[in-house]
């Protein structure tokens, strides 16, 4: 089973990831368990295979790609700029064409969200630490050894959305929702690779993208509905427009987001 893994480690992390995550699913249906999804399964399943596959250098290899923040200001920018400005000309879009209430930003506690953004980073349970170690740290490392930059984002926005498919099942994500996330994984592919392959950006990314809930801007029912088309609708836009804009960024990853393996067994 080790060399198996050692072989196919990405598909063991493709399966194991899906494993931890869905196994409630069928048990939420049934009305037994109080969630029918587990964010943790991708950073548990990286854990667990870089465990039996690479041991030590993989383990350090992750927690370096975790702790990479030189990446110059211009990247801390955009991880937490971009995320922010999505919202903002979606709710503008919102209130302006389809009359929806304008959020007063003085009502909202801004401490609880700084509190909230705080929290995401070491909730293992939440989408920032969930994630971003098994799907940029892991993954993509992993399927750029064999895939261009853009082939290997397209496999993996389709395997992401996917796996977000029991939250649309319990009515916590909107369909369209599945369409955003396969966009959505094209910039994070973009941002990990022009960081050097750091995972701290995509978290920061992550953050900033959904630590300001549509209620706390004061949406609720059609309106929010309606504001989670328009984000998806951007957050494609802005994948086309990266794809298109910067080819180059494409076709060649940089060897820092490339993983490198000893080809001798570990010693255990």
């Amino acid at each position: 089973m080790t060399a198996w893994i050692r072989r196919h480690r990405l598909a063991a992390f493709f399966v194991l990831s899906f494993a931890i995550s869905w196994w409630v699913w069928p048990f939420y249906e049934l009305d037994i368990a109080p969630t029918p999804f587990f964010a943790c399964g991708p950073l548990v399943a990286a854990l667990i295979i870089i465990g039996v596959a690479d041991g030590g250098p993989g383990y350090r290899a992750l927690g370096a790609r975790m702790v990479r923040w030189r990446v110059g200001w211009k990247w801390w920018a955009v991880a937490v700029g971009l995320p922010l400005a999505v919202l903002a000309v979606a709710t503008l879009a919102n209130v302006s064409f389809w009359g929806a209430p304008s959020p007063v930003l003085a009502d909202i506690a801004w401490g609880s969200v700084a509190f909230t953004a705080a929290f995401r980073f070491i909730n293992p349970l939440d989408g920032p630490l969930a994630e971003e170690p098994g799907w940029r740290g892991y993954a993509i490392p992993e399927l750029q050894r064999r895939q261009s930059p853009l082939g290997a984002a397209v496999i993996l926005g389709a395997v992401v959305a996917l796996w977000h498919l029991p939250l649309v099942s319990a009515g916590q994500l909107a369909p369209v929702g599945l369409v955003t996330t396969f966009g959505i994984t094209l910039i994070y592919f973009w941002l990990f690779n022009h960081t050097g392959g750091s995972v701290l950006l995509t978290m920061v990314f992550h953050v900033a993208q959904g630590t300001v809930s549509l209620a706390a801007l004061g949406f609720a029912g059609a309106d929010a509905a309606r504001m989670d088309w328009l984000t998806g609708a951007l957050w494609c836009l802005v994948a086309a427009i990266l794809v298109v804009a910067d080819r180059n960024a494409w076709r060649v990853a940089p060897p820092s987001a490339i993983a490198t393996h000893d080809r001798q067994p570990i010693r255990r």
